[in-house]
């Protein structure tokens, strides 16, 4: 009898780990992708899902854990969505990663032996994050719950620490949800659109320790909520800021666009590459800063810069690769499409008496071709670091028309790297010549890659 049937159960060898996260198995000529498993678990797994070619299962049975399998650091690491790896030793979790990129760029980029580097290994691979935006909700007896959705689900798994996250952070997360539920503020409900607070948004300052508390609510008159801030501060002396951000809409976005400041400042200041920067709540920077630094000098180390470079960031945000690259180019050029990112870019400069940066807003494919042509000196170096989704078509056919020298590309998700990069090769005749992936996101199956590429 076929056991290839949804509701089956079969026993697999875990041998690799997905892009996803989830382990992989192979049942006769079939790809099985089982959530929760090390590569080496022989596991006895009910199959939820039969396609021809590959199927999904969930574990019922651990029959053989593997070598690599440890206890996690969190006790609801099985149930959390909010990184799946904590079951995996720190060392199988960099070997997968290495392997990810490796098979990014030869499947999706057409690589033949793409020179990738060891994998660069976080040297804390707990309580790294220097930010965390947790969904708020109710728990059945109405008590106000605040963690991260069970994964592929929307049911808010409740947590009073995280062991992820930098750890000062950690007494705010507990009592700030009991100071929410003693006001009495109302929970927001997606299904019914109805209540007020969506989110609770954490940041600090690894190096200053400086921390920012914002809620996310529909409407800005929460009651008493001045009173409230001002305890916060009180109770917490490196609260420099309690912020409420506007979001009324129905999306499934964090922030909206207003962020009203309850009480102090809207910001916190952090020191990265040794410079001075105001990261404010919905600022996009980098949530493991010294991963962050040693990528930075890694790109420094590559370019080799001699102060006579002209060089642009796109895709800048608030000046984090743009700042210290001016501190040793001629001059650098940032472009963002946030109008709000540039001018705390701009402010960033003035902070650190930087004043060969110019930032310019808008759309960074058409800001692209103008500030090339507005350049008075040859244009050196193309810096990029775009969303997950990668660069849009329009970016690369500018590089391609610009043909800059050197093109240095930062990535969070390899697939969408290695797509952009086989263009650039193909039809811009770039040649990679190195890549180095780095861990920024330990116990979970993300990973950043920096490829340098020369014209």
């Amino acid at each position: 009898m076929d056991q290839w049937q949804q509701g089956e159960t079969l026993d697999l060898e875990i041998t690799d780990l997905s892009s996803s996260g989830d382990g992989i198995g192979r049942w006769q000529d079939r790809v099985v992708f089982v959530p929760d498993t090390v590569p080496g678990d022989l596991v006895r797994a009910r199959l939820l899902q039969a396609k021809p070619t590959f199927g999904r299962a969930k574990v019922r049975q651990l029959l053989t854990p593997s070598p690599d399998r440890i206890r996690a650091a969190c006790i609801v690491a099985d149930k959390c969505g909010g990184c799946q790896w904590q079951s995996i030793s720190y060392p199988s979790q960099l070997a997968a990663k290495q392997q990810q990129v490796l098979d990014a760029f030869t499947r999706i980029g057409g690589f033949e032996k793409p020179n990738v580097l060891p994998i660069l290994a976080s040297d804390a691979p707990l309580s790294y994050r220097n930010k965390a935006t947790y969904p708020l909700g109710r728990s059945p007896e109405g008590q106000v719950k605040a963690g991260y959705f069970r994964q592929g689900s929307h049911k808010l798994v409740n947590l009073n620490q995280c062991p992820v996250q930098d750890e000062r952070l950690n007494p705010l997360l507990a009592e700030v949800k009991r100071d929410i539920q003693e006001r009495g503020w109302s929970i927001y409900s997606e299904s019914k659109h109805q209540g007020r607070l969506r989110h609770l948004s954490l940041r600090v300052g690894r190096r200053t320790g400086q921390m920012l508390l914002t809620l996310v609510s529909t409407a800005p008159n929460l009651k008493d909520v001045e009173l409230q801030a001002q305890e916060w501060r009180e109770r917490y002396p490196d609260l420099v800021g309690v912020c409420v951000n506007l979001n009324p809409d129905k999306t499934n976005a964090i922030f909206g666009a207003e962020t009203l400041v309850i009480d102090g400042v809207p910001y916190i200041e952090e020191i990265f590459a040794g410079l001075r920067f105001r990261i404010h709540a919905t600022t996009f920077f980098q949530v493991n800063t010294e991963q962050a630094e040693q990528v930075l000098q890694i790109i420094l180390d590559e370019l080799q810069l001699t102060g006579s470079e002209t060089i642009i960031d796109a895709y800048c945000g608030v000046g984090t690769l743009t700042l210290p690259l001016a501190q040793q180019a001629k001059r650098v050029m940032g472009l963002e499409v946030q109008s709000e990112a540039v001018a705390q870019g701009l402010t960033n400069a003035g902070l650190n008496g930087i004043d060969n940066v110019e930032f310019r807003a808008g759309d960074v494919g058409a800001l692209l071709v103008e500030a090339a042509a507005s350049l008075s000196d040859p244009l050196d170096i193309v810096v990029l670091d775009p969303p997950r989704k990668g660069c849009d078509r329009f970016v690369l056919d500018a590089l391609i028309e610009l043909r800059p020298p050197r093109i240095v590309y930062m990535s969070c998700d390899p697939a969408t790297l290695a797509r952009d990069l086989k263009i650039l090769r193909d039809e811009g005749g770039y040649t990679l010549t190195k890549a180095q992936p780095a861990d920024f996101f330990p116990q979970t199956p993300h990973v950043e890659c920096v490829a340098f590429l020369v014209a």
